[in-house]
C-alpha cells in the first residue's frame, strides 16, 4: 500500500550516528595526543614539567569526550531496541499455537501449524482460499483464533462450512485480509494520519476501521463488531499476520 514506516531509516541512522561518535571521540584523542607529543619536544624536561596542569588538563577533557561518546551510543542502543521491540522483528520468529511462525513460509503453511487456528485453517479450505493465500501477495491476514469462532452463535461454524453457503464464507474470510504487506508500526502510522482512525479495504471489498486504545490497536468491521490485535508482526514469506480476538463481520 506504499506506508512507510515512522523508523523505516532508524537503523541507518542508528549506525551513521554511532560512525560519527566514534570518529569524533578518535578525532579528539589524535589532537590531544599530538598536543602533547609537540609539547614534550619543544621544551626540555624540566619546562615539560611546568606543563604537567597542562597534560591534566588535555586527559581530563579526552576522557570526557570519551565518557560522553560511549554514553550517547549506549543511549542510542537503548532507543532501538525498544522501537524493534515495539514495531517487530520480521529476523525473528513468533511463536503461536505452540509453533514457531517461519517467515520463509507462505501464510497457509504457518498457518496450519498453529493449535489456535484450526477453525481458520478448516474455513479457508472449505472457502477454497488455499491457493489464493498461498500465492505471491503480499497479504495482510487478521487471523481470529479458534476462540474468536467459539464467540459466534452457536452452529455457526458448521452451518458456514457447508457447500451452500461457499459464497457467504468466502465473504467472511477474505473480509479479514488486506493486500500488501501492514505492519503494527504501518497500522499505527495510518491511525495518527487519520488523526485517531484509519481504513483499510478487504479483498471483498469490504472497509475496516482501526483506532487504538492504548497500547492496543482495535479493528472495528463495517457492522459495529470489534476485534482486538493480539499478536502483531507474525511475518510469512507472503506477508504478514496479525492474531484478533474476534470474528469481523462484513454487512
Amino acid at each position: 500500500m506504499g506506508i512507510v514506516l515512522e523508523t523505516a531509516n532508524y537503523g541507518e541512522f542508528y549506525y551513521q550516528t554511532v560512525d560519527f561518535l566514534l570518529t569524533f571521540s578518535i578525532q579528539v584523542t589524535f589532537k590531544y595526543c599530538t598536543t602533547a607529543f609537540l609539547l614534550g619536544h619543544l621544551f626540555c624536561d624540566t619546562t615539560v614539567v611546568k606543563y604537567n596542569k597542562v597534560f591534566l588538563n588535555i586527559k581530563k577533557h579526552l576522557m570526557k569526550s570519551i565518557s560522553v561518546a560511549i554514553l550517547l551510543i549506549c543511549a542510542i542502543s537503548l532507543t532501538n531496541c525498544s522501537s524493534s521491540s515495539m514495531m517487530g522483528d520480521s529476523s525473528k520468529p513468533v511463536m503461536v499455537g505452540g509453533a514457531e511462525m517461519l517467515s520463509t513460509k507462505n501464510i497457509v503453511e504457518n498457518a496450519v501449524n498453529s493449535s489456535e487456528h484450526t477453525t481458520l485453517v478448516a474455513a479457508v479450505t472449505a472457502a477454497g482460499l488455499v491457493e489464493t493465500l498461498q500465492g505471491a501477495g503480499p497479504f495482510t491476514v487478521f487471523a481470529p483464533t479458534n476462540a474468536a469462532f467459539d464467540l459466534l452463535p452457536a452452529g455457526s461454524v458448521d452451518l458456514l462450512v457447508k457447500p451452500y453457503n461457499k459464497m457467504t464464507l468466502t465473504k467472511i474470510l477474505t473480509s479479514h485480509v488486506v493486500a500488501g504487506r501492514i505492519s503494527s508500526g504501518d497500522l499505527v502510522k495510518m491511525i495518527k494520519d487519520g488523526n485517531g482512525t484509519a481504513t483499510a479495504t478487504t479483498l471483498s471489498g469490504h472497509k475496516l476501521m482501526f483506532t487504538r486504545q492504548g497500547d492496543s490497536i482495535l479493528i472495528k468491521d463495517e457492522n459495529g463488531g470489534t476485534a482486538v490485535v493480539t499478536t502483531a508482526n507474525v511475518y510469512q514469506s507472503n506477508g504478514v499476520i496479525h492474531v484478533v480476538d474476534h470474528v469481523l463481520i462484513p454487512s
